[in-house]
């Protein structure tokens, strides 16, 4: 399974999926994290125009999907504007898309996508706006 949490920075993605992957391992399941920002240092990727983040959404894919088809649970959290490409993976492996949004600021506006796509379908709509991880993670793990 592949559990992708998208939308903008500071949004709560990875906290949010931190605290899945902290759940997953309470119930005895070991899953990898890819993280946008930890794979962008990776691979010194640091172009946010739309062909830098399409190769960036892109490597997480094949890395999630690589994990996914050994057996492993995998934890995405990474910015992935473009509905279009999210939709690819979804059609081609077992993804729970996980958008993640919020009305409050919190410090990261500056890194937005002003392209940034949110799903239509097949997702778990998530506002962190007012909510703690716990109760953001409980809706998660209700809506599975």
């Amino acid at each position: 399974m592949i559990y992708w949490f998208t939308g903008q920075p500071g949004h709560g993605k990875t906290t949010l999926a931190k605290a899945m992957l902290n759940h997953l391992a309470s119930e005895g399941i070991e899953a990898f994290h890819v993280d946008g920002d930890d794979l962008r240092a990776l691979t010194t990727n640091e172009d946010y125009s739309r062909g830098g983040r399409e190769n960036n959404i892109r490597r997480a894919q094949l890395l999630a999907h690589y994990l996914q088809s050994k057996g492993h649970t995998v934890v995405v959290s990474l910015v992935a504007p473009y509905r279009d490409i999210r939709e690819e993976l979804k059609a081609a492996t077992d993804v729970t898309e996980v958008y993640v949004h919020t009305t409050e600021t919190r410090g990261r506006e500056e890194k937005h996508a002003s392209d940034y796509e949110a799903p239509l379908t097949d997702f778990i709509d998530i506002d962190t706006t007012g909510k703690s991880v716990e109760e953001s993670l409980q809706e998660v793990i209700a809506s599975l």
